[in-house]
């Protein structure tokens, strides 16, 4: 599969889990995954984890990628859901067609972006995410992953791998 993704981390405290299954699952397909984030060089989980931003995404065009994913971790509430940047980011990654994904925290940055507004969506089940999810007119689900053709959502480490195989299956259409 000839695709491309760009996987966005914060730039502390992101969740190894939902960066490391979905990725597996996308590099399994045989697409190309960037990581990045707010800066570049090595970035510190949320369990000790590291992994490398190779990009700021705000310097990198989301038309050159297939897929663009939030990821969670407690790092993406502090630095990532206020980024108005990232948010505008995501908004026109969507309007060039740009699958729009995010989990955990990350899902709540993308109801952010008003592209779920009316819709479903999940995050990781907690009030304080709910409760965003919820701000921006989404119907919060109980599930791990909760995908349209062009927005995809899942709640955290547990959905993690099915996620990943979830935007494999939207990038195989």
């Amino acid at each position: 599969m000839n695709k491309k993704a760009l996987l966005i981390i914060p730039p502390d405290r992101f969740n190894e889990d939902e960066l490391n299954h979905p990725k597996e699952e996308l590099e399994k397909a045989g697409v190309t995954v960037t990581v990045a984030s707010t800066k570049t060089g090595e970035i510190t989980g949320d369990n000790a984890g590291v992994a490398t931003a190779e990009v700021v995404f705000s310097e990198v065009t989301a038309s050159d990628y297939d897929v663009v994913a939030v990821i969670g971790g407690s790092g993406t509430i502090d630095y990532l859901w206020g980024n108005e940047e990232l948010i505008q980011y995501l908004k026109q990654a969507y309007e060039k067609n740009i699958l729009v994904s995010g989990i955990c925290a990350g899902s709540v940055v993308v109801a952010k972006t008003g592209l779920l507004s009316g819709r479903q969506g999940t995050c990781y089940p907690v009030d304080v995410m709910i409760d965003e999810l919820k701000a921006n007119n989404v119907e919060y689900l109980v599930q791990h992953v909760v995908k349209y053709d062009d927005v995809i959502t899942s709640d955290g480490p547990e959905g993690a791998r099915e996620f990943g195989q979830s935007l494999v299956e939207a990038l195989s259409k």
